[in-house]
């Protein structure tokens, strides 16, 4: 299994020692230790979506601390959450648990076509509070695309020059893309290679679709013959975006669902090739020790132990 993980490592050959360092913590961290695959719990959505939306199914969860104590127990790879949250929380957990400072967000308090992230925490941040990484949000299809590329090259340079790993959430939304198109497989699969292109070292994305948003795409798409009909399928062509599968590329769990539809789309991606899993309101939405037992089925299907 480690051989694995020295595989995955040497796809990064310009990546600063401490770096490498960093991402081999990630990958050696928790249950999934060692395969190759990651299972991230991500708490950012207070910020994203609002503390009721994201909290008041289990009340715990207000409190930062619940969630590193969750992810601990549950042995996730990492853990991500924004700068308020990693103060509260990095004293306690940072020896313990790879934590990845969030550092930028947006808030759902306004609507409009085309949001932006606000920047709201540094690499200096990361470094005090002992992360191991940093995550950085990009919206391929917004009008302010362009500015969120600028500020994540900023903050790659930044990140390399500490020896952190780079987390890039690539998210396609807004007035350039319609709103199948945030998930189609032909956009989910750009939005990977476009975050490969713009340093990340890991990559989040959606679970894609089998909308296709462009005719262009489409018709090369057909004519060379990619199979598209399963989400594996699916995943495969996003995986191979990313510079053929020589980039970690790990997979939202998004809004919450049925435990047998996270299970059965975690199925799929493990087929398909994805390295993992980033999966935040699945898991801390439920009561701790059914959201323990979840994610550790989830674990066991990407490492290839699925649960009957």
């Amino acid at each position: 299994m480690s051989t694995r993980v020295d595989e995955i490592l040497s796809w990064y050959p310009t990546a600063d020692p401490r770096t490498i360092g960093n991402l081999r913590r990630m990958l050696v961290h928790g249950r999934t230790g060692g395969t190759g695959k990651l299972v991230v719990l991500p708490v950012d959505q207070g910020f994203e979506h609002g503390p009721g939306r994201s909290f008041a199914a289990n009340p715990a969860g207000y409190d930062p601390r619940y969630h590193a104590q969750l992810a601990v127990d549950a042995g996730c790879s990492a853990h991500a959450l924004p700068l308020g949250a990693c103060e509260l929380v990095a004293p306690r957990y940072a020896a313990e648990l790879p934590l990845i400072l969030k550092c930028n967000s947006s808030d759902s308090l306004y609507v409009g076509t085309d949001p932006e992230p606000a920047v709201t925490a540094s690499v200096e941040d990361a470094v005090r509070l002992g992360c191991v990484a940093v995550g950085f949000t990009i919206y391929p299809g917004s009008s302010g695309r362009n500015r969120m590329y600028e500020q994540l090259r900023s903050l790659a340079r930044d990140a390399d020059a500490a020896g952190l790993v780079l987390v890039v959430w690539s998210y396609p939304r807004g007035s350039g893309i319609s709103k199948d198109g945030q998930t189609a497989v032909d956009v989910v699969a750009y939005a990977a290679h476009l975050a490969a292109q713009l340093g990340a070292h890991v990559i989040k994305v959606k679970p894609p679709t089998e909308h296709i948003e462009s005719d262009q795409a489409r018709a090369a798409l057909d004519k060379a013959g990619v199979p598209l009909g399963t989400l594996a399928d699916r995943v495969r062509h996003v995986v191979q975006s990313a510079f053929d599968g020589h980039r970690v590329v790990i997979f939202s769990g998004g809004a919450a669902k049925e435990t047998a539809a996270v299970l059965e789309e975690n199925r799929q991606t493990a087929l398909g090739g994805g390295f993992g899993t980033i999966m935040g309101r699945n898991s801390f939405q439920r009561p701790h020790d059914e959201a323990v037992q979840l994610l550790h089925d989830v674990m066991d299907i990407h490492v290839g132990t699925s649960p009957s």
